[in-house]
């Protein structure tokens, strides 16, 4: 396979900036599109699943700003982003992670698209395929694997990465948990022979069925952390971040309504 930068096909589309972290303003429709051109045409990205978390993070490492400002999509995965957004005047839209895997493996089936799942506790990436055969009849898995919970050796690791790379796969969906899989991807971005990757984090465990999903109508309002930290307690810990992105929000939304342009 010949590597291709996906910078010769660019993908243009609006972003908005929140504490100068990047979001994609664009529909999902647009992004399948873009996914489709670089599976057919061997142009290599990867799309950044930004919620809150990740945007506090960025703002204080510097690697994994550029994980997001480097990705060809960043996705905004949350109601906190959207809602800073709109104090900056952004009108953001919400792609939430698991949501956007369920489109793909529908949107892929007709396409013969190859899914290959990396993460996971053992035994979820197989549960995760069996389910989405079994939700879109004529889904097509190229494989998967569940790392072990520790630093992989150098020949582990290229294992791994040429048996991802012989699945053929077209999209690569990593699920390690923020910050690990950002990582990941960024330092196997040279390595993988895999048109798109995309780090979606709990997704595995929803669609596998090993964790339950909160209800449609929480995730709707965008109510879905509520729902989890009854099951989740650490999930408190985390929403303290959606509390610590908007004092400084505040601030430049003010300084934009006193000296607008």
């Amino acid at each position: 396979m010949i590597k291709m930068n996906v910078a010769e096909i660019p993908f243009i589309h609006e972003k908005a900036e929140v504490l100068d972290v990047p979001f994609s303003c664009c529909s999902l429709e647009y992004i399948l599109q873009c996914l489709e051109i670089g599976i057919n045409q061997k142009c290599f990205g990867y799309l950044s699943i930004t919620n809150t978390e990740s945007l506090f993070h960025a703002t204080r490492m510097p690697d994994h700003f550029q994980y997001i400002a480097n990705a060809t999509f960043s996705c905004c995965d949350g109601v906190a982003v959207v809602l800073a957004g709109n104090m900056l005047g952004y009108e953001i839209p919400r792609l939430h992670g698991p949501d956007l895997m369920l489109k793909c493996c529908e949107f892929g089936v007709d396409k013969g698209w190859r899914h290959f799942f990396y993460g996971g506790k053992p035994g979820v990436p197989e549960k995760l395929s069996r389910q989405m055969m079994e939700k879109y009849p004529g889904f097509s898995t190229a494989g998967g694997y569940s790392p072990p919970f520790r630093p992989l050796s150098p020949k582990e690791d290229k294992d791994v990465v040429d048996r991802i790379n012989n699945s053929k796969a077209d999209i690569l969906w990593v699920g390690l948990g923020l910050l690990k899989q950002e990582k990941w991807i960024a330092d196997h971005r040279n390595k993988i022979e895999v048109p798109w990757m995309i780090g979606v984090g709990a997704a595995f465990d929803f669609h596998a069925g090993t964790i339950k999903r909160a209800p449609k109508f929480y995730r709707d309002i965008g109510l879905e952390w509520l729902y989890r930290l009854a099951f989740e307690p650490r999930m408190l810990i985390r929403n303290f971040y959606s509390l610590l992105i908007f004092p400084p929000v505040i601030k430049k939304a003010w300084h934009r309504i006193k000296s607008p342009k």
